[in-house]
């Protein structure tokens, strides 16, 4: 029996689960320059959108604090978001390493952290339920 390629394999599964914003930035654009531009622009994007839902979550843990009187979720939110953006940036970094200083490495550690962000957003999001 024949294995599949690993490009065969990403036939399998719809666009969706296989895309980062770097190939979503390819589809329109062609160079490199115009790719690292729209992930950063991405970025950019995504940073934004979890801004909203980390406020509304540090909203959320004020005011479970309050009506527990405990200073609990507040403070463990904060400490959970200072960890996930030292993981994020650790993890990208490696990811980025892996290109060997090659001319996609910047493309790489921002689509990383484009999908990180969009993830922790998710998870974010997720808690406010």
């Amino acid at each position: 029996m024949k294995r599949l390629a690993p490009l065969a394999l990403l036939a399998l599964f719809p666009v969706s689960a296989v895309a980062d914003a770097s190939s979503e930035c390819a589809i329109d654009l062609g160079s490199q320059v115009e790719i690292g531009n729209c992930v950063a622009d991405t970025e950019k994007k995504a940073l934004q959108a979890m801004d909203i839902i980390l406020g509304f979550a540090r909203t959320s843990a004020q005011e479970l604090d309050e009506i527990t009187g405990r200073e609990v979720a507040l403070p463990a939110l904060e400490a959970s978001q200072v960890a996930w953006e030292a993981y994020r940036d650790a993890q990208c970094d490696y990811v980025g390493a892996g290109f060997g200083g090659g001319s996609g490495t910047g493309i790489a550690i921002l689509s990383c952290k484009v999908d990180l962000t969009r993830a922790r957003t998710k998870e974010l999001e997720a808690q406010l339920r």
